[in-house]
């Protein structure tokens, strides 16, 4: 399948991965995105947004939905984007199980 119908199985909650990829289960996912308090950030991502003032706020923050990739060897890519190759391939399918 092409790379539309790919994003449209993301949005169903579906894993895909291309054909044509090395790593062996290697898939993508889309995460919701989620609205939490600057507190439950990692730390270095909270000073980054608000320095040493960042326990004194109880403001919130939206993590916007995304795609990530789980790679062969089992790390994970928060925030894929596709290559102009992926994009225009037609080797996406569906994974089913892994």
């Amino acid at each position: 399948m092409n790379f539309g119908k790919a994003l449209d199985l993301l949005k169903e909650g579906k894993k895909v991965a291309r054909k044509g990829w090395n790593g062996k289960n290697m898939f993508l996912y889309l995460t919701a995105g989620s609205i939490v308090p600057v507190v439950n950030l990692k730390k270095e991502t909270a000073s980054h947004l608000y320095a040493e003032k960042m326990l004194e706020t109880d403001k919130m923050i939206e993590i916007k939905s995304h795609i990530d990739m789980k790679a062969a060897d089992d790390s994970i890519t928060i925030g894929w984007a596709p290559s102009q190759v992926d994009m225009l391939a037609e080797d996406w399918d569906w994974v089913l199980v892994i």
